[in-house]
């Protein structure tokens, strides 16, 4: 367990210093990547509240490496969900002891550089927690950061931005999501597939046209078929992309469509597997353009894919219009912090503006390329209205030639919808998003 927390906690370090947990947990090797993953994401989940307690135990900011330590224990420790409902003691945690969780993380410190000559200190710490625990709990809570585990700025916007949804918002982020599968209607039909699932003991609900949601989240390795392209791995808010696009655009077969920013393809693919599409998908990244190839290898699906800057169509633009865009713009990523904890302590308060001023960059470039006629889907994973409902409404007070189209808006994470239809039976909820069409006026 020592060693599992040593990686845990330089997981946490990482974060603090700005570094993706992804990229963190792709440096570990196989062995110890689930683990130490399950045990980041919880940790990532109670951070805050694992700040507030150490700013009580320790007024003097310890070095990066004790404190990451001590916050890892801290979260670990908790005995509360995020909504601050009682949850079973094993409802995510190993079965050991809070004493022994305390010890290895002091064994871990010994083993650490960067804290081997404060595991004293680091002891003196936990201990004083389990003593004083309801007493330093109350308090540390009194900060926004510690109540809801997200940082201070973050729950400000959200109060202004959905004040009648920003604490189901919170706790919904802090839950984990369930895994949604996006079966490939080329290879074989849902219901079939729900069946093949089913005869290995996997249980699942549908929803929409091609998804299902597993009980409980699986290995992509367990999926029957998934190496032959039968599913891909897709939340229930991300599978709305490609019928949002198409639906009603008439006779789909050859239509010029651009997935703009398209990587990891997941998008792509999806409208690919809707339509017979003349598809192009451009992503700035050469190694995340591999990823779609990937993906759409795996699934039997066919695009022209470039690497190329979609804000600059002058370095990849034929002159052809488009009769249909997908514009997946890059965001904060506030909506899918159920799958992303490290998001929120990644993002600074600048980020907001900074993103919002690409999105509206990648608008405006876009936009004279689109047919008159066609269509527009300005999408992004984010719950700040800034990168949604505001952006739009700035963009259609601009163009006299757009014209807004039926969407869902803002989608909050979890159960709860605002501004729009949306199936919201789905089991588990959905990932934050917005979406919205904007057609173009002409013939």
């Amino acid at each position: 367990m020592a060693e599992q927390l040593q990686k845990v906690a330089a997981c946490v370090e990482a974060v603090e210093r700005g570094r993706s947990l992804t990229d963190s947990l792709a440096a570990l090797t196989p062995e110890w990547r689930p683990g130490v993953q399950a045990l980041s994401f919880e940790v990532l989940r109670q951070l805050g509240l694992a700040r507030g307690l150490l700013g009580l135990l320790a007024p003097r900011r310890p070095e990066p490496a004790v404190r990451a330590l001590l916050c890892t224990a801290l979260a670990l420790l908790q005995r509360d969900n995020a909504t601050g409902e009682a949850s079973p003691k094993d409802a995510w945690r190993p079965s050991y002891s809070d004493h022994t969780l305390v010890n290895q993380a002091v064994e871990a410190a010994k083993r650490t550089p960067g804290a081997r000559r404060q595991s004293g200190f680091i002891n003196a710490c936990l201990r004083r927690y389990l003593r004083e625990a309801d007493a330093l709990l109350a308090q540390a809570r009194q900060l926004p950061e510690a109540r809801w585990n997200h940082p201070a700025w973050w729950v400000e916007r959200l109060r202004h931005d959905h004040p009648a949804d920003w604490q189901q918002i919170l706790q919904a982020s802090n839950r984990a999501a369930p895994m949604a599968l996006r079966v490939n209607r080329r290879r074989i039909g849902r219901d079939r597939y729900a069946a093949e699932l089913l005869a290995i003991g996997l249980h699942s609900q549908p929803f929409g046209d091609d998804g299902l949601v597993l009980e409980r989240p699986q290995p992509v390795g367990r999926l029957p078929g998934f190496e032959q392209g039968w599913c891909s791995v897709q939340d229930a808010a991300a599978q709305l992309a490609a019928p949002l696009l198409l639906q009603g655009l008439g006779a789909s077969v050859g239509l010029r469509v651009l997935d703009a920013c398209a990587a990891p393809g997941g998008k792509t693919a999806h409208l690919l597997e809707c339509a017979d599409l003349d598809l192009l998908a451009l992503d700035v990244d050469a190694g995340r353009c591999e990823r779609i190839r990937d993906n759409l290898l795996r699934l039997g699906l066919l695009a022209q894919i470039r690497c190329a800057d979609a804000g600059q169509p002058s370095t990849w633009w034929d002159g052809r219009p488009f009769d249909a865009i997908l514009l997946d713009a890059p965001c904060t990523a506030s909506g899918i912090v159920r799958r992303h904890p490290d998001v929120r302590w990644l993002r600074r308060p600048g980020d907001v503006e900074q993103l919002a001023r690409a999105q509206r960059v990648l608008l405006e470039a876009l936009w004279s390329l689109l047919r008159p006629g066609g269509r527009m889907l300005y999408a992004t994973c984010s719950v700040f209205r800034a990168e949604g409902q505001a952006q739009v409404q700035a963009f259609l007070e601009r163009h006299t030639d757009a014209v807004p189209g039926p969407a869902v808006g803002h989608l909050l994470p979890g159960c709860a919808v605002a501004g729009g239809q949306f199936n919201d039976n789905v089991p588990g909820g959905h990932d934050g998003f917005f979406y919205a069409r904007i057609d173009k006026a002409g013939v």
